[in-house]
C-alpha cells in the first residue's frame, strides 16, 4: 500500500486527551461559539468582510465540491495532471459527467502553460481547466498564474464559444 499522507507524526498528550473527551453537540451553543471564533479568525487572516466558509473534508472532498459546483454533465474540460491528485481530479470530473480532455506530464515535471494555451486555442469548446497548484504527490508546483492568464486570454478571444 502506498499512502501519500503527511504522517504519522507524534501527538502531544493534551491533544490525545482532548480526543478522548465526550463528543460535543455540533448543533449546540458550545460548538456555535467555537465555530464563530474560528470563522472570525479566518475572516481576519483572509481579510474578508464576509464569513469564510469552513469545509471539513479531505483534499479529495474539496476537489469533488469544486467539480460538482462549477461543472455540469457534458461540459468539456481540460484536465492537467502532473501527479496523483491531478489524476484524481480528472477521475472526479469524469465521474460527474464532464467531457474530459487530458494533458499529463511526467510525474515530477510542471505543466507547460504554452501547451495548455495551444490546447485551448485548438479546442474553443473547453469550458474549464482543472489543475492542481501544488501537487503533493510529486512535490511540484504548477505555474498557476501563467495558466490562468492563458485561459483568460483564450476565453476572451473565443467568448462566443465558452
Amino acid at each position: 500500500m502506498n499512502l501519500r499522507i503527511p504522517g504519522p507524526t507524534p501527538c502531544p498528550e493534551d491533544v490525545l486527551a482532548a480526543g478522548a473527551a465526550q463528543m460535543m453537540n455540533h448543533r449546540g451553543p458550545e460548538f456555535a461559539q467555537i465555530l464563530r471564533r474560528v470563522t472570525d479568525g479566518l475572516n481576519w487572516v483572509f481579510g474578508s468582510p464576509t464569513d469564510v466558509l469552513s469545509f471539513t473534508t479531505s483534499g479529495t472532498g474539496g476537489l469533488e465540491v469544486a467539480v460538482v459546483n462549477t461543472l455540469s454533465p457534458g461540459d468539456r474540460v481540460l484536465s492537467v495532471s502532473i501527479g496523483s491528485f491531478g489524476d484524481r481530479l480528472k477521475s472526479i470530473a469524469r465521474t460527474y459527467g464532464a467531457d474530459v480532455v487530458g494533458y499529463a506530464t511526467e510525474w515530477g515535471e510542471a505543466a507547460d502553460a504554452t501547451v495548455i494555451a495551444k490546447m485551448l486555442d485548438d479546442d474553443p469548446s473547453i469550458k474549464a481547466v482543472l489543475v492542481t497548484h501544488n501537487e503533493t504527490s510529486t512535490g511540484v508546483t504548477n505555474p498557476l498564474e501563467v495558466i490562468a492568464r492563458k485561459f483568460a486570454s483564450a476565453t476572451a478571444s473565443s467568448s462566443s464559444m465558452r
